[in-house]
This record gives C-alpha cells, structure tokens and sequence, in this order.
C-alpha cells in the first residue's frame, strides 16, 4: 500500500468532519471507509459505516459550534497501518481536541481506526 493512497483515504475521512451539510457526510465517509469498518473510539468499538457517521456527526455538533478537523501531520506508513495526527478546533478560540489516528486499508479503503484523543484545551 502506498502512503499517497492511504493519504487520499484518511483526507477523504476528515473531510467528512468539514463537509457544508450532515447531508455529505455519509457519501464522504463511503468514500474512504469499507462498509463494514472497525472503529475503535473514545466509547470503546463498534463497526459499520454508520457508527463512525455517528462519530463524525457529534464532533460536528460540539456544544462549542461546529468547529474543523485537519490533519496536521504526514502519513506515516510503516507497513500495513497508517498513523497521522489531526486537530479539531471550535470557533471564537473554543476546545481544542488533538491525537493521533491509526487506520489499516484494504482495497484502498481504510477498514479500521483506532483513536487515540489528546486532551481538550484551548486553542492557542
């Protein structure tokens, strides 16, 4: 697997977290994850498209406003799994979530992630 296309895969998934509607989240995240994902989060694990779309829709409603994940980092790519580091940042200088992801691919498509959240503090 190549880095550039687990790049395209992860760019794809925090896309998902700054799309203009809820509406675009589901194809977004049809286009970078397999329809039977693992996804081990904050909350433990659970799988399918449709748990991480639930994921993806709580950090879009953070109490604080809808606020924007980027990547902040490089792919790193090893062997099989892919790592990068990421930041969601609230408006008006709000909570600041950072960490780090770790997915695996499969056909391109990223097939588990693993989240692993920093603390929330204020952007600065």
């Amino acid at each position: 697997m190549h880095e550039e296309t687990a790049q395209s895969a992860i760019d794809t998934f925090i896309s998902a977290f700054n799309a203009s509607d809820d509406s675009y989240v589901t194809a977004l995240l049809s286009q970078s994850l397999t329809s039977d994902v693992i996804f081990w989060g904050p909350l433990g694990r659970s799988e399918g498209i449709e748990s991480v779309e639930r994921f993806v829709l709580d950090i879009r409603h953070h109490p604080a406003g809808s606020g924007t994940m980027v990547r902040c980092s490089g792919v790193d790519m090893p062997d099989e799994w892919a790592r990068y580091r990421w930041v969601f940042t609230t408006p008006d200088e709000g909570p600041r979530l950072a960490g780090t992801d770790v997915v695996h691919l499969r056909r391109n498509l990223i097939d588990q992630i693993v989240v692993f959240a920093g603390e929330i503090k204020p952007s600065s």
